[in-house]
């Protein structure tokens, strides 16, 4: 959900943080790996503090970029440095099923009556709903795009694209340009034809991608000019407008899902990480971090309980899931390494 930018940023107070994994092999505290910039910092106040605090226990954060092969090394040879890691939805599943993660008792945990559907995981609890959208910016292009199809029309809004470089995401948007209708695409992606079809629309705007791998260049290349518009994770775009920035989001045909907690097989501080997550599914505690950046709660008191200025913002509004897309995350584990192997072939080219 999704920030994925692997910098380096200072904590208060008893908490460290890390950035590579020999730092963290000499930790005693259980270490929580997320994927760094805004959304980690915004974690930072309102589960990581709070929750060290009131459990009377350290932690230690480092970031990644969801590498699952490190997190199978350290399974595989039994030398776990991590605990708690935030992960996508797909990359949960796999791990979980590869027993890479630590199956979880939600009765210990203070059951998941609370929480939204698929929050509660055999082994991962969901940290946030995000979603993917288009951004742009309002004073340099108005009107705006609308849709997926004004993002591939180069002619109307000339200039540089930005995108994910990853499969995932970028097949849907793909298709939703093409003009698949939202109810349709993962029918279509889960065929020959769909996938052919997903890949010949991208090779039409591929002379005008800029690949973003860091949740935080969108926005920072949205100011500069560097694209005219972008896909991106929706609460660094909603931060900055916040701020003051004239960024603007097209929640029609985004995607949404969530990321998970997971705690690594053979961890040294499972108990720690079990606390942790009934503490982040708290209602108080997802207000105060949507508070900080406009991601979905998972916690349906937690959602009623938003002003409604910040709720515009959240991908879960009923107004922005309207046109939407939920991530099909079946479909991307049994689908997920063909077509990522596939697009990084392409993408080469």
């Amino acid at each position: 959900m999704k920030s994925k930018m692997l910098k380096h940023a200072a904590c208060a107070l008893s908490l460290s943080l890390l950035t590579s994994l020999g730092s963290a092999r000499a930790a005693p505290d259980m270490v929580v790996v997320g994927y760094g910039g805004a959304g980690q910092k915004a974690q930072d106040v309102a589960f990581f503090q709070p929750f060290s605090a009131s459990d009377g226990s350290r932690l230690i954060q480092s970031e990644y970029n969801g590498e699952m092969a490190r997190i199978k090394v350290m399974v595989d040879t039994g030398s776990v440095d991590w605990d708690l890691v935030q992960i996508e939805g797909p990359d949960l599943m796999r791990g979980c099923d590869e027993g890479l993660y630590e199956r979880l008792d939600w009765q210990a945990l203070g059951g998941s009556a609370q929480l939204i559907a698929d929050a509660a995981q055999a082994c991962g609890s969901a940290a946030l709903v995000w979603s993917v959208a288009i951004a742009y910016d309002t004073d340099k292009l108005a009107p705006g795009p609308a849709s997926w199809a004004d993002f591939w029309d180069v002619k109307r809004f000339p200039g540089k694209r930005g995108l994910r470089k990853r499969a995932v995401y970028n097949l849907e948007f793909a298709l939703l340009a093409d003009g698949v209708p939202v109810d349709q695409v993962y029918a279509q992606l889960a065929t020959p034809q769909g996938v052919e079809r997903a890949f010949a629309k991208l090779d039409q705007l591929k002379p005008y991608i800029q690949w973003w791998e860091a949740g935080a260049q969108p926005a920072q290349w949205l100011a500069a000019g560097d694209v005219t518009m972008t896909s991106t994770y929706s609460g660094r775009v909603a931060q900055a407008a916040q701020a003051g920035s004239h960024l603007a989001l097209v929640w029609p045909g985004s995607l949404y899902g969530m990321d998970y907690w997971a705690i690594i097989k053979g961890s040294r501080h499972a108990g720690q990480a079990k606390r942790f997550m009934a503490f982040a599914n708290r209602p108080e505690a997802q207000v105060k971090y949507v508070e900080q950046i406009p991601y979905g709660p998972t916690n349906t008191e937690a959602a009623a309980r938003l002003d409604p200025r910040l709720a515009q913002w959240v991908p879960t509004a009923p107004q922005n899931l309207a046109g939407a897309l939920a991530m099909d995350v079946a479909f991307w584990v049994d689908h997920g390494e063909e077509l990522e192997e596939r697009f990084n072939a392409w993408a080469s080219r």
